[in-house]
């Protein structure tokens, strides 16, 4: 007598979906070491540059929040990005 039940279909169905699916970039051996080496340069970055970052650059805080306010009220929030006219 042979076992069907669904809940054993469903677990081969779900391997095989999983076999068929692309593995994503950022999972790859190259993507795991592309964030890794992104990270150590920038601690070295930061460690090298930490006088600049903590000497109360004010001004260098206000620009990146400006940068951010304008992209808001230039597109009005995100989803219309290069939506063109629509009339």
């Amino acid at each position: 007598m042979k076992n069907t039940s669904p809940l054993i279909g469903w677990m081969k169905t779900v391997r095989n979906l999983n076999k068929n699916r692309k593995k994503s970039f950022w999972k790859s051996r190259f993507g795991i070491s592309l964030i890794i080496s992104l990270g150590i340069a920038a601690l070295l970055l930061g460690f090298e540059h930490r006088v600049h970052i903590f000497a109360g650059n004010g001004f260098l805080v206000f620009l990146l929040l400006g940068c951010v306010v304008m992209h808001l009220f230039m597109h009005g929030g995100h989803g219309r990005h290069g939506g063109g006219d629509k009339s």
